[in-house]
């Protein structure tokens, strides 16, 4: 079986757990509508092949063995515009749902790391950025990854200039259950944030902005392996960007959101092919 019929079957499988299917077929029938795991599995394959609408279903017209395991022939294929419609549909929740089931098909270690980076908003032309206001170039993306698995637990996107620390306890909390410790560097120092994972029963591993001989002693104790394999977080950057592209193309904000957690939840796919 090719990788990528193996990460088609992990696609379906998963998609289907996060919407709840009920045994629709995934073509439409008698005038009704693709099911939902098909639509969101066809979203996967596009990031995962790194192709435009259009390119992508041209594509998958000639794997009919790819779209056998979606349940889909060539002639069933949807226009590029009916897929750009669904991508719209779909909400951000059944996007978050997706990304944390294809984080636990990884192994948990407990053990986790925060970092942010940097997208690339794309656009179509000077004209479409004057006329929507489209000034900010960048979409910041803030991620939570298991340092043993490599796997993204959780991401947050903004476009607007929130403190490290702010966006670092948001993603934090929403995960501090499944955590034993988060790793991370100086921009996410703030005494505030350490008592606040303690209270949550993780253990920060944050180093001290060193302004005192004490911040370097605090520093050194937390200096050992657990804390550098913060590492990783970075390692997970370069491979998106690498193998998926580092910039989203969606035209709205939420669509660039969601776009980022697709790019997520394929990259947590492929780790464990």
């Amino acid at each position: 079986m090719s990788k990528i019929s193996r990460f088609t079957s992990k696609v379906v499988q998963l998609a289907k757990n996060a919407v709840g299917e009920r045994g629709e077929v995934a073509a439409p029938e008698g005038g009704g509508g693709f099911a939902e795991y098909a639509v969101v599995s066809l979203h996967c394959l596009r990031v995962y092949l790194q192709k435009s609408y259009r390119e992508a279903l041209d594509l998958l017209s000639e794997m009919p063995q790819i779209l056998g395991e979606i349940g889909l022939d060539a002639a069933d294929l949807p226009d590029h515009s009916t897929l750009v419609k669904w991508f719209d549909r779909i909400k951000t929740a059944l996007w978050r749902v997706l990304l944390r089931l294809s984080a636990q098909e990884h192994e948990p270690s407990g053990h986790a790391a925060i970092d942010a980076t940097f997208f690339d908003r794309e656009n179509a032309s000077k004209h479409y950025c004057c006329r929507t206001n489209y000034r900010v170039q960048t979409l910041k993306a803030t991620a939570l990854v298991d340092t043993e698995s490599q796997a993204i637990l959780d991401v947050h996107c903004t476009t607007e200039k929130r403190h490290d620390t702010q966006l670092g306890w948001q993603v934090a909390r929403r995960n501090a259950g499944d955590l034993a410790s988060l790793a991370a560097d100086k921009g996410y120092d703030w005494m505030d944030l350490r008592e606040k994972l303690r209270e949550e029963g993780v253990r920060p591993l944050i180093k001290h902005r060193e302004f005192r001989p004490i911040d370097h002693a605090h520093n050194a104790r937390i200096d050992g392996p657990r804390y550098r394999q913060r590492a990783m977080c970075e390692t997970v950057f370069s491979t998106i960007k690498r193998t998926l592209g580092d910039a989203v193309r969606a035209r709205t904000w939420y669509g660039e959101f969601r776009e980022l957690v697709l790019m997520c939840v394929v990259h947590n796919i492929k780790e464990t092919l």
